[in-house]
């Protein structure tokens, strides 16, 4: 990230407020550039964070809430952030449900959402944001996962969805490159979330 000069450039984060989320923001943060949090139900999260990114660089980042599962919001969502921060240079679909869901157990309501957060929304999430990263001429990073390729025991949902996301990535990357690079990353070995 040092080598790259991201002053004055406005990256969406999305499941912003915790987590990976927040340690994405705060190290795009350092290195210049400036943030927009997109958070569902993390508001104080989000807003704590904000507050400590303005504290180091005034008006350098904005909370945003938002259900990126309803897709007939995710247009005016986008819409909130343009008006707000005048450009984007990067999306990163960070935002994602994780949980168990033994198959003798599954409802089509733990589908909904974990298909919705971790393959539906980055879809619908990258649709809208693509006129505006093709005037930036920037980038998509879907936030995909070990679990795409190597499957976790009792999760044969959300395996499944971040195997859905890799594939995503491989279509954006053909359908919008050049004007927009897209990359999917793995983090690697994390904390698992507060509940696990």
């Amino acid at each position: 990230m040092a080598n790259h000069d991201l002053n004055g450039q406005w990256i969406l984060v999305t499941g912003a407020a915790r987590r990976i989320g927040a340690a994405i923001c705060k190290t795009l943060h350092g290195a210049g550039a400036n943030i927009a949090v997109h958070y569902r139900g993390s508001e104080s999260e989000a807003s704590r964070l904000c507050r400590s990114l303005n504290d180091q660089r005034p008006d350098s980042a904005f909370a945003f809430r938002a259900d990126i599962t309803a897709t007939a919001g995710i247009g005016e969502f986008i819409d909130r952030v343009i008006r707000k921060t005048g450009r984007l240079d990067a999306l990163i679909n960070n935002a994602s449900t994780f949980y168990p869901t033994p198959i003798d157990t599954i409802t089509e309501e733990q589908w909904d959402d974990l298909v919705g957060t971790n393959f539906k929304a980055p879809l619908f999430i990258a649709s809208a944001a693509a006129p505006h990263l093709r005037r930036t001429r920037g980038v998509i990073i879907n936030m995909i996962d070990i679990h795409a390729r190597r499957p976790l025991e009792d999760h044969p949902i959300y395996g499944p969805a971040k195997a859905a996301l890799a594939m995503l990535t491989l279509s954006l990357a053909r359908d919008l490159g050049p004007e927009i690079r897209v990359n999917g990353v793995a983090p690697g070995a994390i904390l698992w979330p507060e509940s696990a």
